[in-house]
């Protein structure tokens, strides 16, 4: 029974992440910590922490982490096919559409409405991710300021922007 709630509440996931990596983190806290309590906030925000350290997408490493946790190595299986498996699908129907339709009005303002609401989500997301406590200090304010400015104006690797955070971190200890 644990595996088929896994795979559904993963499928559930993945048939509504609209927008990329970080619209994703809202539905997954929704299912794996409001509706299940497989992972409690603290955990959910800590493993954010720890899956952004690895590549790829982010909804596999909580599918795995959430899934094995769970069940061990079916569980994880049975998040990954779960997550992967709605929007493989969604994809083929979209695209049979969407190359139909792509210049009907409606259909590229729902497009842009849907980018509205995952900027948003993101954005929720982004505060839940750091107390308010350590935004208003000087030193981290730069650091937000200048990750931004690297990644937004001046197109830096997000990888590079990362690994140069992390050896500030380590260099000047908080």
């Amino acid at each position: 029974m644990i595996l088929l709630k896994i795979f559904l509440a993963f499928f559930r996931i993945g048939l509504f992440a609209i927008g990329g990596a970080y619209s994703f983190l809202p539905l997954i806290q929704k299912e794996v910590v409001e509706k299940y309590h497989w992972l409690t906030k603290e955990e959910f925000l800590e493993i954010l922490g720890v899956v952004k350290i690895f590549p790829g997408a982010i909804s596999i490493k909580f599918a795995t982490y959430t899934g094995y946790k769970m069940a061990g190595v079916p569980g994880a299986i049975a998040a990954n096919i779960g997550n992967l498996l709605s929007p493989v699908v969604l994809i083929l129907i979209a695209t049979y559409f969407y190359s139909r339709y792509k210049e009907v009005p409606m259909v590229k303002s729902a497009f842009a409405t849907i980018q509205l609401a995952v900027f948003a989500m993101i954005i929720a997301v982004a505060f839940q991710m750091v107390s308010l406590s350590q935004i208003y200090s000087v030193k981290n304010m730069a650091i937000i300021v200048v990750a931004f400015v690297l990644f937004f104006y001046l197109r830096v690797h997000p990888a590079f922007i990362i690994i140069g955070a992390g050896l500030i971190g380590v260099v000047a200890l908080p």
